[in-house]
């Protein structure tokens, strides 16, 4: 999923968020009132694993699976699942772990079980070898989780909003309009001259991430921190440059401004309050579950500015503290195998980390009708395999959340684009040093 609030999260984020603080205390070897093993799993935003776990509890009618956090925040989740891990108790049977926080929690492996113990390592090619590597610790002897989704990047318009301000809406032809980042901002100039009534992009911060995430991908491999876990916000030139090329955008006056992930953000969506938004693989689920069944056919996908990119991607590890880790660890191995991964994309749109998924006809021949019959399986399939990802320090969530507060500042009138940058990098400094 995601990474931030990623791979992403629905429209009942806050409530959903609640309704995980309040049954956090449940202890997760409890049994069901039928004798069953119940096995907790704790997600955030849309994983698409309904369907699944029906399947599984119908070919293991020993076990009920619970889960809790669907449509939540990650920043919300985040904090709770390192409080219970450090208390010992609390935490679910399974827990997902999104990307940027992978290798916070790869340094105190001894809070999972070593899925390496438990027959997983025959299960590596199942997986891209970047995303299998990710889940092992940096000494190669535990593997903390097996991969969910990688992120790949789109992005996704409204083709009525386009329509209404003379625009292409064929996508093909709206690919067309953007292959640069300079590209996109002059369209957006277009769009907004039109007078719609409806900003360019949502949200300056997503499509910030979207952008470093992407120079990064194809110039050192890092961000925020580099492969010796080296604080250099300041210093790399990627996330500088990602910074000035948002500030054109929010200087051209193309964002709604709406704060992702917000209420306000939701109901943007479902008021057709803007008309692009950077788009991930998962993104499409939250996109349907926010803009709902009245916007059926009136999304499209085209191609993100620049060249490529990813934008999130999770794990699901076994705590330690689980009192069913074989069940457990059984279950892992169901959702994340290959056809727990097409499982999950025909669901809710998670793009798959496994090779075997990414070649089978059900995902290279994918459509989505919502998104106007969007050929998905072959807009984020292809680059699947070729993906760069970018590694993530030890306090990336962290640090990405100032970062991105400042560029929201900015976005608001609330700072000029030298003051904000000046608060990224100090913020940043002071989010590392926690």
């Amino acid at each position: 999923m995601r990474t931030f609030p990623r791979r992403r999260l629905a429209a009942v984020a806050l409530a959903a968020a609640g309704a995980l603080l309040v049954t956090s205390g449940c202890s997760s070897d409890e049994a069901a009132g039928d004798g069953k093993i119940t096995l907790t799993v704790d997600v955030f935003g849309q994983f698409g694993y309904e369907q699944l776990y029906q399947e599984y509890m119908d070919a293991n009618p020993g076990v009920k699976i619970v889960e809790r956090g669907t449509g939540g925040n990650l920043d919300e989740y985040s904090p709770k699942l390192t409080q219970w891990l450090a208390a010992g108790k609390g935490a679910g049977d399974v827990v997902a772990i999104e990307e940027g926080l992978m290798v916070e929690y790869k340094a105190n492996p001894n809070n999972f079980v070593n899925l390496l113990d438990h027959g997983a390592a025959e299960l590596k090619g199942n997986f891209l070898e970047w995303k299998w590597n990710q889940g092992l610790t940096a000494d190669g002897q535990q593997l903390i989780g097996l991969g969910t989704d990688v992120g790949g990047m789109a992005m996704c318009y409204r083709t009525d909003l386009f329509a209404k301000a003379g625009l292409p809406t064929d996508r093909e032809e709206v690919s067309k309009l953007w292959p640069t980042w300079p590209d996109f901002i002059a369209t957006g100039e277009k769009f907004k001259a039109a007078n719609t009534g409806a900003a360019f992009l949502d949200a300056a911060t997503n499509t910030f991430n979207t952008i470093v995430l992407q120079t990064a991908g194809n110039a050192q491999g890092y961000h925020y921190y580099d492969t010796s876990d080296n604080l250099v916000v300041e210093s790399n030139p990627a996330v500088k440059q990602a910074w000035d090329t948002t500030m054109a955008i929010i200087n051209a006056g193309l964002s709604g401004k709406y704060g992702s992930w917000s209420e306000e953000w939701v109901s943007a969506f479902k008021q057709s309050k803007f008309a692009t938004i950077a788009c991930p693989a998962w993104m499409t689920g939250v996109i349907e579950g926010n803009a709902g069944p009245e916007a059926s056919g009136k999304w499209d996908i085209a191609r993100v500015p620049g060249d490529g990119g990813n934008w999130g991607g999770s794990h699901l590890a076994v705590p330690a503290q689980s009192k069913h880790q074989a069940e457990a660890i059984k279950l892992v191995k169901f959702l994340t195998s290959p056809q727990g991964h097409i499982g999950a994309f025909k669901t809710k749109g998670p793009l798959p980390s496994s090779p075997q998924a990414l070649a089978d006809p059900a995902i290279v021949e994918a459509t989505n009708a919502y998104f106007s019959q969007a050929p998905v399986g072959k807009i984020f399939g292809e680059g699947a395999k070729t993906l760069k990802p970018v590694y993530m320090g030890p306090k990336n969530q962290a640090v990405r959340t100032e970062v991105e507060n400042a560029v929201r500042t900015v976005e608001l009138g609330q700072r000029s684009p030298d003051q904000g940058w000046q608060d990224a990098i100090a913020n940043a400094k002071k989010a590392a040093a926690k």
